[in-house]
């Protein structure tokens, strides 16, 4: 395959899909069998659109400029599957139409012959099985957005090609009704298990195929959505996506005159709270393990559809702790990394934080880096990529490629011990990870406090010895580093929109906001206090956004060592522009 500048690319995977080759080959045999089936002819019912597109995406595919994961094709004219060939890494962002979206956002009747004429381009190139996108997740994304957006793609077309589009329809409900199986437990199993019920309620004939769906659905809310409506993957964006489309689910059965199923209805009250629980002051996600912030009023809206106004309870969600005060929220990742088969995204980011001041980030993770290809994800999964500390220069959970290429955490923290307290002004949240128990005999404890008010965070990085069997492996990584001390380092990454200025100088570091709010911050303990390169990893954007990040280093010579930090509010936002201002 070619790259957007023409080179041949190597080793760029699609890590949204992996398949054996084995259920590749199935896949293809059952989208070419489906072929042969009766055609539906017409809607029995059709889901109204609830997908928020993006307009300025929309206009840049309509000019021919193509994004796939990092990789930008200009290609004025031309289809987008031209454009998506020349990318390795295209096919979920492509095949899956969530582009439809985009030009369904801008709704002209030039966005609207072109949706219709890359759609019957795609139905041409790989109707009859052939690509990529015949796999189930991929294909019940894109069947969500035909029938969804079926109005859309049928208003003004010819008889002939309404009569193609129907077809193909009914040709990916029979693969999936086949094969939705085949998709792997959670988000591209819930996909494919709304697009078969999606679709097999909207289509003549195919209603007959529906109820297997809805009754692997009812199991997998029961068993993949926990008690507190956690996931496997502790991805809180993947979470929100799968809430998201248990909503459309419900909203396409009653408007089918079906029953809901109550483990259907239950799984998404679970939900809603953790949601809840793991948004940021500014009403984004906290970015974890392969998560971002979510699409502006993607959240708002899956609440919304909800219904419930349940509040989280006080303690870990999904195992992650929130602190909130003022206009200062803070989330930290307090609980063991995603294992097995949920590891394939996951991050080294144990006791990683994120702090949020409105509406305005302020301590960040870099993020996901999947969309920038390989390098870039590998880089964005480990833990100097995180705000928490690092020994040694190795990640507290180490990735190693398994047998079938996929990339997973491997020697993670196994005990995560965490505690919320309240204090007499504010709350604190404590934990601990054994991550370099193995290695350095160290457990890295960390300590959060936010005031009432909100206005200063403070914590406390704790390497300690808590069993005396540890200390020979201390001695031994000790010795390793001929008496010059273990070093570690405690990184403090800054969202991109923060300008960072050492003052009083080089006690503290300065952190402004375009708001105007400026915190700052100080430390005790560390040898050394920098500002270094850093970089903000955005899914949608042509390359990672260039930032800063906050680093304070060290020596371990001692079976304890503590470092201090706090952050303190010196300005508000003015109240002009509090929670008003437009970037």
């Amino acid at each position: 395959m070619l790259n957007s500048t023409g080179e041949r690319q190597q080793n760029v995977v699609d890590t949204t899909g992996t398949y054996s080759g084995r259920a590749r080959l199935l896949n293809r045999l059952h989208a070419r069998l489906a072929a042969r089936r009766r055609a539906a002819t017409a809607f029995v019912s059709q889901p109204e659109p609830k997908m928020i597109g993006h307009f300025a995406r929309g206009r840049q595919l309509l000019a021919g400029n193509f994004l796939f994961r990092g990789h930008l094709i200009e290609a004025p004219g031309a289809s987008i599957w031209d454009a998506a060939e020349r990318v390795d890494t295209a096919t979920a962002a492509s095949h899956g139409f969530t582009w439809l979206d985009d030009l369904a956002a801008v709704g002209d009747v030039r966005a609207r012959s072109t949706a219709q004429a890359w759609t019957q381009d795609w139905i041409a190139r790989y109707g009859d099985g052939r690509g990529a996108g015949w796999t189930p997740d991929i294909t019940g994304r894109r069947l969500i957005r035909w029938i969804a957006h079926g109005f859309f793609l049928l208003r003004g077309a010819e008889q002939t090609a309404s009569d193609v589009y129907f077809r193909s329809a009914a040709q990916q409900t029979v693969f999936l009704s086949h094969r939705w199986k085949a998709a792997r437990p959670g988000l591209h199993r819930f996909e494919a298990l709304a697009g078969m019920i999606y679709a097999g309620l909207s289509l003549e004939g195919m209603q007959g195929r529906v109820d297997g769906a809805i009754a692997m659905l009812t199991r997998d809310c029961k068993g993949q959505i926990g008690p507190d409506g956690s996931i496997p993957s502790r991805n809180p964006e993947e979470l929100l996506e799968i809430l998201t489309l248990l909503t459309w689910v419900e909203a396409a059965l009653r408007g089918a005159g079906r029953q809901v199923p109550e483990a259907l209805t239950a799984a998404m009250h679970r939900i809603a709270p953790t949601l809840r629980a793991l948004r940021h002051a500014d009403g984004g996600l906290a970015r974890f393990h392969g998560g971002g912030r979510g699409l502006d009023g993607w959240l708002d809206q899956a609440l919304t559809a909800v219904g419930t106004l349940t509040q989280p309870d006080e303690g870990l969600h999904m195992g992650y702790g929130r602190l909130s005060a003022g206009r200062t929220t803070v989330v930290v990742d307090a609980d063991v990394p995603p294992v097995g088969p949920a590891a394939v995204d996951a991050h080294a980011s144990t006791l990683a934080l994120e702090i949020t001041s409105g509406r305005r980030p302020l301590i960040v993770n870099c993020g996901p880096g999947a969309s920038f290809g390989p390098e870039w994800r590998r880089a964005g999964r480990a833990t100097p990529s995180h705000s928490t500390l690092m020994i040694d220069g190795l990640s507290s959970s180490r990735i190693r490629q398994g047998g079938d290429g996929v990339e997973i955490l491997v020697d993670h923290p196994r005990d995560v011990p965490s505690e919320l307290t309240p204090l007499t002004d504010g709350q604190r949240l404590a934990a601990a990870h054994d991550g370099y128990r193995g290695s350095h005999g160290l457990t890295h404890v960390r300590t959060v406090d936010v005031t009432s008010d909100g206005r200063a965070v403070v914590g406390e990085d704790l390497l300690t010895i808590l069993d005396p069997k540890d200390e020979p492996v201390f001695d031994r990584a000790l010795g390793a580093g001929a008496q010059q001390g273990i070093p570690w380092s405690l990184r403090f990454h800054l969202h991109p929109e923060v300008e960072a200025v050492v003052d009083l100088g080089g006690a503290a570091i300065s952190l402004t906001q375009k708001s105007g709010e400026i915190w700052v911050f100080r430390q005790e303990g560390a040898g050394k206090m920098t500002l270094e390169p850093s970089v903000y990893l955005e899914n949608g954007r042509l390359r990672p956004r260039a930032t800063q990040q906050v680093v304070l280093s060290g020596r371990s010579l001692s079976y304890a060592t503590r470092i201090r930090w706090s952050l303190t509010k010196a300005q508000d936002t003015p109240t002009a522009l509090r929670d008003l201002h437009e970037d």
